[in-house]
């Protein structure tokens, strides 16, 4: 009998499935001491990705992988709060304004070209990228894992290695292979989005601010104004699917009417030049039963997405990024550790608060609370920071106590 030649095999480290931002912040903070990381990555950069209001907190994660000086000097949109409108209502946060003490400022960029900069900053300090290769089955069976890489040719090898780390976002990988996702609470939503160039030209739009406009008869629906430096701005709307239901079946004809019913918005994007298809994505929230296994874990939206409302998701894969790395490499050296209690659990706690205020917004007490005019100064400074990403800060009672704090806040506001 002929024995079939089995594939050649090699030896790493860690092996991260994906090259976007927590793949790439992951294998930084990991080659930075000094371990063998290859990332191996199903697409070619530049790609389109959406999620390009950053919040403050990503800064501090990029600077601590050592690429916040080439992220400064790209040139992309200065950022430093988030505007809500609805209808008459208008309402900012200034991320100067908060709580926690953390970066001021952020960007808004456009994807394709802010992943491919921290893809390539990843590679000048040297970790290994292998592009337009992708997983395609996994075995934890052993004490040391072993993947298998397809190339673009269609050839096949593996790659046995200490650890994974799971980078690969929307494509989650490893929860599809091992059976670990598991259906969001969040009810099924879609979103329809499009780059225009904008031609704004109303003085008091800030393109320094997301702003964020609610449908003015279904509170329930909203829309993303992400304005870039070049002219250019990113527009979504979310709603569930049944909002849909009726309406055009050509993206770009629905989209345009969800803007024209609501005249805020409409007003502000009139002269806007409609050049790029629009796109659509449903069904985006995500879980997983377990963020963690032997010899692996799940970072960012390969693990968890809640919502883009408050753009949380880039945040929490930049903080997975950072507690993963940290916790392996001390397991690496030879520590032991509690992936449970040092990883999944802190990590959680901030994805919980973002998740109390997403189910806020849905249900109008959030929305009550950022449209109330007399709001204290103080506890609009405490949202501020949440709304900058610092979820993770249990100083702040309303990351502390996230459902209550803004349950009883919302009761305030409403009797006023």
């Amino acid at each position: 009998m002929t024995l079939l030649n089995p594939l050649p095999c090699e030896q790493r480290s860690v092996v991260v499935i994906g090259a976007g931002p927590s793949g790439a912040i992951a294998a930084t903070l990991l080659k930075r001491q000094g371990h063998d990381v290859l990332i191996v990555e199903r697409q070619r950069f530049p790609r389109f990705s959406i999620g390009e209001s950053l919040l403050s907190h990503c800064l501090d994660f990029i600077e601590e992988a050592g690429m916040l000086a080439a992220v400064q000097a790209a040139g992309f949109q200065r950022k430093n709060g988030a505007a809500f409108a609805c209808g008459e209502q208008y309402s900012a946060f200034d991320f100067r304004d908060k709580f926690t003490r953390g970066q001021d400022w952020t960007f808004q960029v456009q994807r394709a070209d802010f992943d491919q900069l921290l893809a390539e900053q990843a590679q000048l300090q040297g970790v290994e990228i292998r592009f337009e290769e992708s997983i395609s089955a996994v075995d934890f069976s052993a004490a040391r894992p072993v993947l298998t890489a397809q190339r673009s040719d269609g050839s096949q090898y593996q790659l046995q290695c200490d650890f994974v780390l799971d980078a690969s976002g929307y494509g989650r990988v490893l929860p599809r292979l091992l059976d670990l996702e598991a259906p969001s609470d969040f009810p099924v939503r879609q979103a329809l989005f499009s780059h225009v160039e904008d031609r704004i030209s109303d003085p008091a739009f800030d393109r320094e601010k997301i702003l964020i406009t609610t449908h003015p008869e279904l509170r329930d629906v909203w829309f993303w104004t992400i304005p870039f430096s070049n002219g250019r701005c990113s527009v979504g709307v979310v709603a569930e699917a049944t909002h849909f239901q009726g309406r055009p079946l050509d993206l770009q004809a629905c989209l345009q009417e969800f803007i024209a019913q609501t005249p805020s918005l409409s007003g502000v994007l009139s002269n806007a030049v409609w050049d790029t298809p629009v796109q659509r994505i449903d069904g985006y929230s995500a879980n997983v039963k377990s963020l963690h296994g032997p010899g692996f874990a799940l970072l960012g939206n390969a693990a968890e997405f809640l919502d883009p409302v408050f753009s949380s998701g880039v945040t929490i894969a930049m903080c997975s990024a950072s507690m993963a790395a940290a916790v392996l490499d001390r397991q690496l050296r030879g520590e032991p550790v509690d992936w449970q209690s040092e990883f999944a659990a802190p990590l959680m706690r901030g994805v919980d608060t973002f998740r109390a205020y997403v189910e806020g917004w849905y249900d109008g007490s959030l929305q009550d609370v950022i449209y109330h005019q007399d709001g204290t100064p103080q506890i609009r400074q405490m949202i501020s920071s949440i709304l900058a990403g610092y979820a993770w800060d249990q100083r702040n009672p309303y990351v502390a106590e996230p459902k209550r704090r803004l349950r009883v806040l919302a009761e305030l506001c409403a009797r006023q």
